[in-house]
């Protein structure tokens, strides 16, 4: 597609190349017609010569410095060879203006110097040559250089005034993200507030059912009635805060409700890594915190994935998990090439581990091993989820 747009982009160019070519091919033409009735020997010399001093401007738009050297050469040829100045000779005139309009200064002023030792060339074969007459012809020339420079000038201006307003718009578009990222930011917060009351209420309710289920039964079932009507609210503004803080993830991303994976999950997580994986457990897990279990989770699929990219074909990875005592250990191994490489899954890396465990006051450490390979190490002190 890109091909087709690339060809058609060129023959359009080459079209536009034409049409700003005819007319000039028109105007020195038109002194030809004459000589086909009174002089049809000189016609074909006239002709041709005229063609090819106007061949060059074909690509007098897009190649301005070219075209002016190949009218220059011909004219220069002209000269050497004796013959007359033709009309199509002042299109060295046309290609003076484009290298002024669409080249550099410097190239700008060569063309015009060359242009001056063609007027001076011009007037040395003339019978009685003046300064009146290298004068007037200079005048003609630097004006049209100083038009062409007009309209250098005018065209980069007008392309700094769009870069401006393109530079203004993306200005304004940030400042609306930023805006509206402020925003949600501020509503989280606000709901962050909501829901943190509603777990309260929640806390002072059970605690008070638990004291009155046998003494008061019906206090009791009022108090976990209270609870269940602000667990549901307490549920419907989490919904709200994650939606507002998903909003930037477009209406592609969408809202999953799909259970978040765990410890249970880590066996299948190392058998479809892609890499050759073990996984070893020492100690019982027991009942955890969902998030701890979510960023253990989240450390090995980051530490095997970094294995994938970067460990090569051969490499090997094992993943130890240590539940013994309150300090859960994570320790993902490889013996890889990808010793230097940094890790990266999504955009986070190492950045996103550390994140994730030091939410719980753990800490995380990556680095290449001894031995070779690379090894990821977490630890997170984390208690256990007391049963009801």
């Amino acid at each position: 597609m890109f091909g087709k747009v690339r060809a058609w982009s060129a023959r359009r160019g080459r079209l536009m190349d034409a049409l700003r070519v005819a007319p000039v091919a028109v105007l020195c033409l038109l002194p030809a017609v004459p000589q086909v009735f009174y002089e049809p020997g000189g016609v074909t010399g006239y002709v041709f010569l005229t063609l090819v001093l106007l061949a060059p401007l074909f690509v007098w738009w897009r190649r301005p410095v070219a075209a002016f050297a190949g009218v220059a050469l011909v004219s220069f040829g002209q000269w050497a060879a004796s013959v007359d100045v033709l009309p199509a000779n002042f299109v060295v005139l046309v290609a003076l203006w484009a290298v002024a309009a669409r080249s550099s200064f410097r190239w700008a002023l060569a063309a015009l110097l060359v242009a001056e030792l063609g007027v001076f060339l011009a007037l040395v074969r003339w019978d009685t040559p003046t300064l009146g007459m290298f004068t007037t012809g200079s005048i003609l020339v630097v004006t049209v250089w100083l038009a062409g420079l007009y309209a250098s000038t005018r065209r980069r201006y007008l392309e700094s005034l769009e870069e401006r307003a393109r530079r203004a718009e993306l200005e304004r578009d940030q400042r609306a993200k930023m805006a509206a990222a402020a925003e949600r930011a501020r509503i989280a917060r606000e709901l962050h507030d909501v829901v943190a009351h509603h777990v309260s209420v929640m806390v002072v309710q059970a605690d008070g059912a638990g004291y009155a289920i046998a003494s008061d039964p019906d206090q009791a079932r009022l108090a976990v009635r209270t609870i269940s009507r602000t667990g549901r609210e307490a549920l419907a503004e989490m919904r709200r805060l994650v939606g507002v803080l998903r909003e930037d993830e477009g209406a592609g991303g969408g809202t999953d409700y799909t259970p978040q994976p765990g410890l249970a999950q880590l066996e299948d997580l190392v058998r479809g890594a892609g890499v050759p994986a073990t996984l070893r457990v020492t100690g019982t897990p027991g009942e955890l915190p969902e998030g701890v279990q979510l960023a253990v989770y989240r450390i090995v699929q980051e530490a095997l994935t970094n294995a994938l990219k970067h460990g090569g074909p051969d490499a090997r990875a094992v993943v130890e998990l240590d539940c013994r005592g309150c300090e859960l250990v994570v320790r993902v191994t490889d013996d890889g090439r990808g010793a230097a490489a940094p890790l990266a899954s999504g955009g986070h890396g190492l950045v996103g581990m550390r994140e994730r465990v030091g939410m719980y006051g753990g800490e995380v450490t990556a680095g290449p091993r001894p031995g070779g390979g690379f090894e990821v190490l977490a630890r997170l002190p984390v208690p256990r989820v007391r049963a009801a």
